[in-house]
């Protein structure tokens, strides 16, 4: 196997590194996150850093990067308190990379993308239209990531939505099923396909499959 040290790290070319440290830890989970403004503009944003932070009570969380430079998602989720995340499926991710384009402040992406806005009754911040899988997330706390300048947004998941082929009798979503895409590093899409689904695993047990007898 290639060996590269941290010393060989930190003298690589920018784009090289990169590429190299953002791909090495895996696949991302690849969201548009909707936003609006105070004076009504939608937003929306490419992120791959949401995880799941626990079920009771729901919170998510996800970095934000420096906000040294202007950040309308950031911007709009600490002046309204909202914020949709809509997974990417893979008819979406040209223009889903796309959003991640630096735009002025106050520019749409809606405007400059094919992705449009879907509004669910009183809910007034923006959804992605044709996103399986839809959360509307309240901003609960944030954490300045020090070592790196970055923010860590912990929110609340307020309201699910989801196409029903995708759900499983125990509330699993099974989220293949809707063509939802992974990133590998910064711009690369990939097409996951479930391979299997195991039981609670526990000790001295042999591991046992949902779907295999």
């Amino acid at each position: 196997m290639k060996h590269i040290s941290r010393d060989i790290i930190s003298q690589m070319e920018k784009i090289e590194r990169l590429n190299l440290i953002n791909s090495c830890t895996g696949y991302k989970s690849a969201n548009l996150l909707g936003t609006k403004s105070i004076d009504g503009k939608s937003n929306v944003a490419i992120f791959s850093s949401v995880t799941h932070l626990g079920s009771n009570p729901a919170m998510i969380g996800f970095i934000m990067r420096p906000t040294t430079v202007p950040r309308d998602t950031y911007k709009n989720i600490k002046d309204t308190g909202y914020f949709t995340v809509n997974h990417i499926t893979a008819d979406m991710i040209e223009a889903a990379h796309h959003t991640s384009a630096n735009y002025e402040l106050g520019v749409s992406e809606f405007d400059k993308t094919t992705l449009e806005e879907e509004f669910k009754e009183g809910i007034p911040t923006p959804f992605v239209k044709g996103s399986p899988v839809q959360l509307l997330c309240k901003y609960v706390n944030e954490y300045h990531i020090v070592e790196n300048d970055t923010i860590h947004v912990i929110a609340s998941i307020e309201h699910i939505f989801y196409q029903e082929e995708l759900e499983h009798k125990d509330g699993w979503l099974q989220i293949d099923r809707g063509n939802v895409v992974a990133i590998n590093g910064l711009d690369g899409y990939c097409l996951p396909k479930l391979l299997d689904r195991f039981q609670y695993a526990r000790k001295e047990i042999p591991t046992t499959s949902f779907f295999k007898k």
